[in-house]
């Protein structure tokens, strides 16, 4: 399989690592420092970059008939503009705001604790989220995921990062220093707590993940997930 990399940071290069484990190949390493030459010989592109740089690596991507792994966070409210172009080119989409296996394991926990909790109004929920100092956007894209979980089984309506009215779930962002990423889901009341948490390790399972998923895009056409991928229903 013939990759490009949309993005050549450290989870970039971590791909790398990993796709050429797998036996594979990159042909392209999109920086801001060179364009998409390249391009017209792959079979896929994983676009880890940055938020601003994404419509524009995506939409480039199914202009050339190249399916798009995409993890890139912070850039969402362009998401729908993708996902018609996707659409309008048949070509092939999948966006995840975490390609971890744990995470996507987690995030189905997450919904069904969602689910069981939606029936006592004793508890409260709120999320932490820590990552390294690099990350650009905050909370995390893999937060605001595990929020819209809560959302489909609760009467929570949206996240804020400020102090939470009822309906509202807080989200407590930190960044420190070479941590790849931990979330926590607190339920809270005034007798006692339920927490779920995951926490990474290495990038080495988000890169997994990703190069996982474009082998199962290949030969593939529409819009899809992780749980796809895993058949996580």
């Amino acid at each position: 399989m013939k990759i490009a990399l949309l993005g050549y940071g450290k989870m970039g290069k971590e791909i790398e690592r990993i796709a050429l484990e797998r036996g594979h190949e990159i042909v392209l390493r999109k920086t801001e420092d060179n364009d998409f030459s390249g391009l017209e010989n792959a079979d896929v592109a994983i676009d880890f970059s940055i938020p601003a740089a994404a419509v524009e690596n995506i939409s480039t991507c199914f202009n050339h008939n190249v399916p798009v792994i995409s993890g890139t966070t912070g850039w969402l409210e362009n998401y729908g503009q993708m996902v018609e172009l996707c659409k309008e080119k048949n070509g092939a989409f999948l966006y995840g705001s975490n390609f971890s296996v744990g995470v996507n394991l987690f995030f189905e926990l997450n919904s069904y604790l969602a689910r069981l909790m939606s029936r006592v109004n004793e508890y409260h929920v709120s999320m932490e989220e820590i990552h390294h100092t690099q990350k650009l956007d905050a909370p995390s894209g893999t937060a605001i995921s595990l929020a819209e979980g809560i959302f489909k089984e609760t009467d929570y309506k949206e996240w804020t990062m400020d102090e939470a009215a009822k309906h509202q779930i807080h989200i407590e962002a930190k960044r420190i220093a070479d941590v790849p990423g931990t979330h926590s889901v607190y339920y809270r009341s005034s007798v006692d707590e339920i927490e779920i948490k995951h926490t990474a390790f290495s990038r080495q399972g988000f890169a997994l993940g990703a190069v996982v998923a474009a082998e199962w895009i290949q030969n593939k056409k529409g819009i899809f997930s992780m749980k796809d991928v895993l058949s996580l229903g």
